[in-house]
C-alpha cells in the first residue's frame, strides 16, 4: 500500500522513535533517518513500527478512517495536544471546571475563587469577562455549561444559606451583555445541572422522607423566569424518584440518542469491519421551585421496573407491610433489624404498586429524531454514588408548557421507575459523553471484588486506581476494557468529582497525581501525561480542533495544551525578522 503525497515525519521525530525501539545512536541518525525515508512507503514496516512502539495487541485492526498505518502513526504521534504554550493565571484559587462553547469561540472557567470565568479562545487566549457569584451569598462556582446556540451560560455553584447551611443554585447568565437573567434552586449541589435545550435546563431538588430515605426530584426550568409574564409556566417537574439507603441523584446530563446513527467512531471491532463493508457508512475524522414534603410511602427501585398492582389498589404492599411487622413482633424476622434497616425495608415494601411503570404508550418511535435520555449517578446500597440512572426523556416532557405538576398525577401519588440501571461496583467520580452521544465513559474507584455493605453509612473500601469504563447508550452495555493510568488517593467519604471530556479521537481525564492523561479511543492506549503541581479537576477538548485541550488544577492555573503539528504550524506562520536586510540599511546609514 502506498500512503501517496502524505508528508513524511520530521526527522527528529523519526530520531526519538528510533532511539526508543533501540535501532539508532546519535551518530548514525542521519543515515538512519534517509534509509528510513527511502522506505517509508512500506507499509509493512510502519505497521511493525506502529504495533512495536504503541505496543498495541495485534489483535486491534487498524483506525477506521485512517488509509494507511503510516498516516495513523502520525496522527497518534504528531496530534496529540501534548505540548504546554500558554498558562492562564488569573484565578486566585483551585479552578474546578471548565467548558467550550460549541463553536469553540469561548470557554468558561470555575474556581474556588467563586467567580466565572468566559475567556476569548484566540491564538493567545485572553479574559472576556469575569462574574463574582459572591454578590448572590456564594462560597464557590463548580460548574458551567453553554446551551446550543452560545447565547446564554449555565453556571452551577454552591451558595451558603440560612444557619450556614450550605445548598446549591443555578445562575443563567446571557453571553450577550454578561447580565444575569435567573437563578434557579439546586439541590444537592452537586446535581449540578445542564440545559435540555436551548431555553430549558434541568435542576434539582431534595425531600427527606427518613433518615436514610429521600426523593429527589429534577425540574424542567425556563432560562427566562425572571422576565417572563406570569402567566407562562417557568417551572414543570419531570421526574420524582426515591432514593434508599442515604444515596441521591447527582451530576444530571442529557444525551441526544438522535446522534447514535452517525456515530463518529465505532467501538467494537465487529461493527467497525461491519460497517467498513457498507457502502453507507462514512466516517469523518479529519485532523481537524420546591416541591411540598411527601410521605414516606412511596419508592422506585433501581432495580427492574416495579409494576403496579392490579387496578391501582394499595392492597399488596399493606398486606406485606402488615405481614412483616407481624413477623417482627412475633419474632419470626431474626437477626433483630436495626433501625436503618427497618427503615429500608418498610420503604421498599410501601413502594410497591407506589412506582410509575414507563410510559409505553408514549414512547417515541426509533425513527423519532427527538429521543433524549436523561443520566445521572444514583444507588441503592450505600450513599457512594455506585449506579448510573437512565430515564427517557418524552417528547411532553421537553417543555414546560402545561401544568406544573404534570397532567395524571398528584405529587404525592407515585415515583418515577428507571428505564436503565447501571452498576458499576464502585464510586464514581466522572461522567462524558463522546460528541456523537453514543457512548458514556465513566470513571470510577472500584470496590473489593466481593465486597458486601452491611452499612449504607459504612461503603466498602475504594481503590486508589482510578478506571475509565466505556458503556454503548445504543445496547445499554460496556464496550472494550476498563482503561488504567490515573491515581486519586482521597477516602470514600473525600472523594471528589474529576471532570473528563471526550473528542472524536480521544478521551482525556484529570487526577489526583497531578497530571491529565489523553487516551486514544481507538486503540485504548494512555498517549500522554500533562504535567501540574496539583490535582487536576478538570480538562476540556475545544469542540472544533481537538488538537486543542485544556486543563483546569488546584494549582489555580488553566493550562493551554497544542499538538506538535499545530505548534510547528503556528511558529510557520511568525514573520521572521529580517537581519541580513537591517544589517545593510545600518551599513548604509554608516
Amino acid at each position: 500500500m502506498d500512503v501517496g503525497d502524505s508528508p513524511l515525519l520530521p526527522d527528529s521525530i523519526l530520531y526519538e522513535i528510533f532511539l526508543y525501539l533501540d535501532h539508532v545512536d546519535v551518530l548514525s541518525v542521519g543515515l538512519v533517518c534517509r534509509q528510513w525515508h527511502a522506505v517509508a512507503r512500506d507499509e509493512f514496516l510502519w505497521k511493525e513500527l506502529f504495533y512495536r512502539y504503541y505496543r498495541v495487541s495485534r489483535e486491534v485492526p487498524r483506525h477506521p478512517a485512517a488509509v494507511s498505518w503510516y498516516e495513523d502513526f502520525q496522527r497518534l504521534y504528531d496530534t496529540i495536544p501534548c505540548v504546554e504554550v500558554q498558562t492562564l493565571t488569573e484565578h486566585n484559587d483551585q479552578v474546578l471546571h471548565l467548558s467550550f462553547s460549541h463553536t469553540g469561540y469561548l470557554f468558561a472557567s470555575c474556581s474556588k475563587d467563586c467567580t466565572v470565568k468566559i475567556w476569548n479562545n484566540e491564538l493567545a487566549i485572553s479574559l472576556l469577562h469575569s462574574s463574582n457569584m459572591r454578590l448572590y451569598n456564594w462560597s464557590y462556582t463548580q460548574f458551567s455549561q453553554f446551551n446550543s446556540d452560545d447565547s446564554l451560560l449555565l453556571v452551577s455553584g454552591v451558595f451558603v444559606g440560612p444557619r450556614n447551611c450550605s445548598s446549591g443554585e443555578i445562575a443563567v447568565i446571557s453571553l450577550e451583555n454578561f447580565t444575569l437573567l435567573s437563578r434557579v434552586r439546586n439541590k444537592p449541589y452537586d446535581v449540578f445541572g445542564c440545559w435540555l435545550n436551548e431555553t430549558n435546563l434541568i435542576s434539582g431538588n431534595l425531600h427527606r422522607i427518613g433518615h436514610i430515605t429521600s426523593c429527589s426530584v429534577l425540574w424542567l426550568n425556563n432560562a427566562f423566569q425572571g422576565i417572563e409574564s406570569e402567566n407562562v409556566n417557568v417551572v414543570k417537574r419531570l421526574f420524582k424518584i426515591q432514593n434508599l439507603n442515604a444515596s441521591t441523584i447527582r451530576t444530571v446530563m442529557v444525551a441526544d440518542c438522535s446522534r447514535y446513527d452517525a456515530p463518529d467512531l465505532l467501538l467494537d471491532y465487529k461493527e467497525q469491519l461491519a460497517a467498513a463493508t457498507s457502502p453507507y457508512q462514512v466516517f469523518d475524522l479529519g485532523s481537524d421551585s420546591e416541591e411540598e414534603e411527601v410521605k414516606p410511602k412511596q419508592k422506585v427501585m433501581p432495580e427492574p421496573v416495579a409494576q403496579a398492582s392490579p387496578g391501582g389498589g394499595s392492597g399488596t404492599a399493606e398486606d406485606g407491610l402488615q405481614q412483616f411487622l407481624d413477623d417482627i413482633l412475633e419474632g419470626r424476622v431474626m437477626p433483630v433489624l436495626s433501625e436503618r434497616e427497618l427503615e429500608t425495608k418498610v420503604a421498599e415494601l410501601l413502594a410497591r404498586n407506589r412506582t410509575k411503570p414507563p410510559e409505553l404508550t408514549q414512547l417515541p418511535t426509533e425513527a423519532s429524531n427527538k429521543k433524549k435520555y436523561l443520566i445521572f449517578t444514583t444507588g441503592c446500597l450505600t450513599y457512594s454514588p455506585h449506579q448510573i440512572g437512565i430515564k427517557q426523556i418524552l417528547p411532553h416532557q421537553m417543555t414546560t408548557a402545561g401544568p406544573v405538576l404534570g397532567e395524571e398525577r398528584r405529587s404525592d401519588e407515585f415515583f418515577d421507575s428507571l428505564d436503565h440501571v447501571i452498576d458499576i461496583h464502585g464510586h464514581i467520580i466522572g461522567m462524558g459523553l463522546s460528541p456523537d452521544h453514543r457512548y458514556l465513559y465513566v470513571n470510577s474507584r472500584s470496590w473489593p471484588r466481593d465486597c458486601v455493605i452491611s452499612d449504607p453509612m459504612q461503603p466498602p473500601p475504594i481503590a486508589e486506581e482510578i478506571d475509565l469504563h466505556v458503556f454503548d447508550l445504543k445496547t445499554m452495555k460496556e464496550v472494550k476494557r476498563a482503561l488504567r493510568a490515573h491515581r486519586a488517593y482521597t477516602p470514600n467519604d473525600e472523594c471528589f468529582f474529576i471532570f473528563l471530556d471526550v473528542s472524536r479521537d480521544f478521551v482525556a481525564s484529570g487526577a489526583e497525581d497531578r497530571h491529565g492523561y489523553i487516551w486514544d479511543r481507538h486503540y485504548d492506549i494512555c498517549l500522554a501525561k500533562l504535567q501540574h503541581d496539583d490535582v487536576v479537576n478538570s480538562v476540556v477538548f475545544s469542540p472544533i480542533e481537538q488538537e486543542l485541550l485544556l486543563t483546569a488544577s488546584d494549582d489555580t492555573t488553566i493550562k493551554v495544551w497544542r499538538s506538535p503539528r499545530t505548534v510547528r504550524i503556528h511558529q510557520a506562520r511568525k514573520p521572521k525578522p529580517r537581519k541580513l536586510l537591517f544589517s545593510w540599511l545600518m551599513n548604509q546609514k554608516s
